[in-house]
């Protein structure tokens, strides 16, 4: 692949738009505006060329300036739009998830809805603490799992009942819920509160907490969980530790999603 030195010798290298992106990407969080003096030190550049494509990108709705100070406005998300629907939602969540088991230290799942399982459609493992492999693709049954309840308690309550009327529950441990009426409070406790805590009832020696992922219309499209032995975590951490970052992880893929249906 030709270097952009070599590019730039055959003619075909824009610099104007080089500089450009340079100027957008001198903003940030740690530089929200920027003086025009301020610019054209961050990015190696004249005043007279700073000016001119301040002007430009203000001219094209890119910048707004109060008079002495430049700012982005929100018109540079679109520049990410086109890239972020392309993604599927895997792709879109990835991100989000790595840094949710770089902070936990622990596995971190996306999965949706296909009843009577939930499907696997995004992992970020760390170690391996269940004896069935899980990637993307997998299926685990619904009920049992944290991910599951989250997202059955996003059904219409006649496809609820549909599900429930149809379900013949298996004890996977001896801790797994079984009557269908406890299973309903579960998945309406879900509901209520916005997550859901698995305590050893998919497989043994293994809690989980789950999350919805929702849409710009408000729907659960997915889930997100986070995965951790007994030895390593506790309920009560997992809702205190683990529960904030899942939340926070979902919110930013839901608007990451709903940015993409824009697109």
């Amino acid at each position: 692949m030709p270097s952009s030195e070599s590019t730039a010798r055959s003619g075909s290298f824009l610099q104007g738009l080089e500089r450009g992106l340079a100027v957008i990407r001198a903003f940030g969080a740690d530089a929200p505006s920027l003086t025009l003096s301020e610019v054209a030190r961050a990015v190696g550049l004249t005043p007279a060329t700073a000016r001119r494509i301040l002007l430009t990108l203000e001219e094209l709705g890119y910048v707004r300036s109060d008079g002495r100070r430049f700012l982005l406005t929100p018109r540079v998300l679109a520049l990410g739009w086109a890239y972020l629907s392309s993604l599927d939602l895997g792709e879109i969540a990835g991100p989000f998830m790595e840094e949710v088991s770089a902070a936990t230290r622990e596995s971190c799942s996306m999965a949706t809805l296909d009843l009577p399982d939930i499907v696997y459609v995004a992992r970020v493992p760390t170690s391996r603490i269940m004896t069935v492999a899980l990637g993307v693709g997998a299926r685990l049954p619904a009920y049992a799992t944290s991910m599951g309840r989250v997202l059955l308690a996003g059904l219409p309550a006649a496809e609820l009942d549909r599900y429930l009327a149809d379900l013949e529950p298996e004890a996977l441990t001896d801790r797994t819920l079984t009557s269908i009426d406890s299973l309903r409070d579960a998945i309406a406790e879900a509901g209520k509160t916005g997550y859901a805590v698995v305590d050893q009832e998919l497989e043994q020696g293994l809690r989980s907490i789950a999350v919805p992922v929702v849409d710009g219309r408000g729907k659960t499209i997915a889930a997100l969980n986070v995965s951790a032995h007994t030895s390593r975590a506790t309920a009560a951490a997992l809702r205190t530790d683990v529960l904030p970052r899942l939340r926070a992880a979902a919110e930013g893929i839901g608007t990451a999603l709903h940015h993409r249906g824009r697109a």
